[in-house]
């Protein structure tokens, strides 16, 4: 079990507990050790996905074993969504739970260890994962606001059922783990007793090798920094809410350079494509320079536009439409889906915020009536913001487009404050 010192002045302390064998033991030690330290405070989450019948007995099993403890458990209901993987969905609900709970500096202790590391590799490598998948699991790694830290990945499951057993501990038995139609469970049950028959230290050899991994997509992600460095660059200041690379400097390097520097970024922001689905990225670099090309990805998606690849998540992926009345130009108007805009000067009429329909006109003081299309284009906007650009009409005329000065009456300038990119990975 790893040292607890860098953790001592956190503001809280959290402990992942299911109930079952690892958490329990975990629990057990943390009380331990914060009856001997001076710690922060410790508390217990129980996360319920509802996923079986047997589940629903768990907050009870839980909630004895902490107050036997002295330790104040929080239990959160989560609904799991229908997905194709439902281990992958449960996980992520349960994640997502964490993250509300955890405020700035507080740690979230989990249960994972060594045989958990091990089997990790071993899943991942029969599905054909590559380095990012199979690197290890961290020690410690960002969640939220807070921290997750895995204090037991040193430790094997053998320790842990040694330790509940010499201290007299009772977990909770999940039904699911002898359901060896489950892939994790066919391995726990068959394929690792028949290498540990074999070569007994199989789990802690696996697990090394998990961490010479991590070593090297440590590496790589400092390469993929390296090459990110210049293709950050130019990004236009009025789009900044939009993540985006300059598309030239990326396909200056080798194809395995490009996928290295894509899934870091993208790692931060999506799920990774598996490899198939790579193909994608080479459409939509090697598009016509006129074409409009996009990749969808899991959390979002890529599109290209005026030599840059821009990533649209969140908002950005709903559209827009209709007109809202502006009734208080003085305050800012807020936008469904689509951030909020703010008013300089104050033209006198009914004032409504509209967007493009096609056919737009716009009277540009020096120049005269000039088709909105053209202007756009003249003003390189991507073209991905051109639905959702807010447009200030006084009645039929149109006086101003959002965030170009250029394209506005003398007497007012609308400023657009676009939705920004949410993202909750890490």
């Amino acid at each position: 079990m790893i040292n607890l010192t860098p953790w001592l002045n956190a503001p809280a302390w959290y402990i992942a507990f299911s109930g079952g064998l690892d958490s329990t033991v975990l629990l057990h030690w943390l009380a331990d050790y914060a009856s001997i330290h001076a710690t922060p405070p410790l508390h217990a989450i129980h996360i319920h996905h509802g996923l079986q019948p047997a589940g629903d007995a768990w907050p009870s099993h839980c909630t004895a074993v902490c107050e036997r403890l002295g330790i104040e458990l929080t239990v959160i209901h989560v609904q799991v969504a229908a997905e194709a993987s439902l281990e992958q969905a449960a996980r992520d609900a349960r994640y997502a739970a964490f993250q509300t709970v955890l405020g700035a500096g507080d740690v979230l202790f989990t249960g994972q260890h060594c045989d958990d590391q091990a089997e990790t590799l071993l899943f991942r490598l029969v599905r054909g994962a590559g380095l990012r998948g199979l690197a290890a699991m961290p020690q410690q790694r960002p969640l939220g606001r807070g921290h997750l830290v895995r204090p037991l990945l040193n430790v094997s499951r053998a320790q842990l059922h040694a330790y509940a057993q010499s201290h007299g501990l009772i977990w909770a038995e999940d039904p699911s783990n002898a359901d060896r139609a489950f892939a994790r469970n066919f391995l726990r049950a068959e394929v690792f007793p028949l290498l540990q028959q074999r070569w007994p230290q199989a789990s802690q050899a696996l697990a090394r090798t998990a961490g010479h991994l991590g070593e090297a997509l440590g590496l790589l992600d400092e390469l993929a920094q390296a090459d990110l460095a210049l293709a950050q660059e130019g990004a236009p200041a009025m789009w900044s809410a939009v993540d985006s690379l300059d598309l030239a400097s990326l396909a200056a390097l080798s194809p395995a350079r490009q996928r290295n520097a894509l899934q870091y970024w993208l790692s931060l922001r999506t799920r990774l494509p598996d490899t198939r689905h790579w193909a994608g990225w080479a459409a939509l670099r090697d598009a016509a320079v006129d074409a409009q090309p996009a990749w969808q990805l899991t959390d979002g998606k890529l599109e290209r536009s005026h030599g840059r690849i821009w990533w649209l998540s969140g908002d950005w992926l709903q559209p827009v439409c209709g007109t809202l009345r502006w009734d208080k130009p003085g305050s800012p108007l807020l936008l469904p889906g689509n951030g909020s805009v703010s008013l300089q000067g104050a033209p006198e009429g009914d004032l409504r915020i509209a967007y493009r329909q096609g056919g737009e006109v716009l009277d540009i003081p020096g120049r005269g009536k000039r088709d909105l299309k053209r202007l756009l284009n003249e003003s390189h906007v991507p073209h991905f913001v051109r639905p959702r650009l807010p447009l200030l009409y006084r009645g039929e005329r149109l006086l101003a487009v959002a965030n170009l000065p250029r394209l506005a009456q003398a007497d007012c300038q609308l400023h657009w404050q676009p939705p920004t990119n949410a993202q909750g990975l890490s």
